[in-house]
């Protein structure tokens, strides 16, 4: 596997997209971008996500996970979002999972995951759970395929073998994502369980895509190991993604990757697959950056300026 890291340009916003028959279509002369990680729990966070607004009515917006914690929240930021763009596609990412003691939703689990598809149903949202949309537009005819993957410790260190080891080895090392106290898998047994479960359905769908069709692939966790090589802990690259999903991008024909989650904006190709990066982050760490803070990027046509790559773990 050969890949190249390429930070994103400042202040993109972009075009293209795409599912089978008989799903949403877009295009027109709007352009297709994405965010995540908008963490509206903090008020600068929050101040960002109340200032954006599409360059065009036809505009479509890609939602890559970590709006928040509290559905209501959740909620908030997806009733402005669909407000303003032509349309939202929207995935999961941990911290929408979380079943924390200050939210009145106390669902856990698939339960809480259903909840929150219900929620972008009313708001006319596009989730993993909808046909895959097909993107007519700049970059298009490309399927648009919302994922929700989560994650089964199988991005381990060198030389560890199992997870056991893994998660020994991340807790010697001080490094415990929040994800093992409020992230329950409900009603499967284990967090691994549920992502295989997701793998494995999710899979079956893109083999079921049409084979002239290229992919958008969507997800709030990279598919790919290539992403978390940069990361201040490694060890936290446990809770960061499947090996099982490694071949996805090549494989299901992926124009682009759009990720979020390692607060690591950037562009990296891999096996010349561009994979983005397109977290806002916290505000600590975007106050560090040079661009505009959670301006959305363009997903297609695919930037190659540069901005810079500082970020921590989510």
């Amino acid at each position: 596997m050969t890949y190249e890291i390429r930070p994103l340009p400042p202040g993109t916003t972009a075009s293209a997209t795409a599912p089978p028959a008989g799903s949403a279509r877009g295009g027109g002369r709007g352009v297709l971008v994405a965010v995540s990680d908008l963490h509206v729990r903090y008020q600068e966070n929050r101040d960002i996500v109340e200032g954006l607004k599409p360059r065009s009515a036809d505009d479509w917006l890609l939602v890559a996970g970590d709006i928040g914690e509290r559905v209501s929240d959740i909620r908030w930021a997806l009733e402005l979002l669909s407000s303003r763009f032509a349309k939202v596609v929207w995935v999961p990412g941990n911290h929408e999972l979380w079943t924390t003691a200050d939210d009145p939703v106390q669902l856990r689990g698939v339960a809480r995951y259903e909840h929150l598809v219900g929620i972008c149903r009313e708001l006319g949202v596009l989730t993993p759970e909808d046909p895959y949309p097909v993107w007519e537009g700049d970059g298009g005819p490309v399927v648009l395929a919302p994922l929700f993957l989560l994650y089964d410790y199988t991005f381990r260190q060198p030389g560890v073998t199992s997870t056991q080891e893994a998660l020994a080895r991340a807790e010697k090392a001080g490094v415990v994502c929040t994800d093992e106290h409020f992230l329950h898998p409900d009603p499967y047994p284990t967090r691994e369980a549920w992502c295989r479960a997701r793998v494995a359905a999710t899979e079956a769908r893109l083999a079921a895509v049409p084979e002239d069709l290229p992919t958008v692939l969507i997800n709030h966790w990279p598919v790919v190991r290539e992403p978390t090589d940069p990361l201040w802990y490694p060890d936290f690259a446990l809770w960061c993604g499947t090996e099982a999903t490694a071949d996805w991008p090549v494989r299901f024909r992926a124009a682009t990757v759009v990720y979020g989650h390692l607060h690591i904006p950037r562009l990296l190709v891999c096996d010349g697959v561009p994979h983005q990066e397109v977290s806002l982050g916290y505000p600590r760490e975007w106050q560090r950056r040079s661009r505009v803070p959670g301006r959305p990027v363009q997903i297609l046509p695919v930037p190659v300026a540069a901005d810079d790559t500082t970020g921590t773990p989510a």
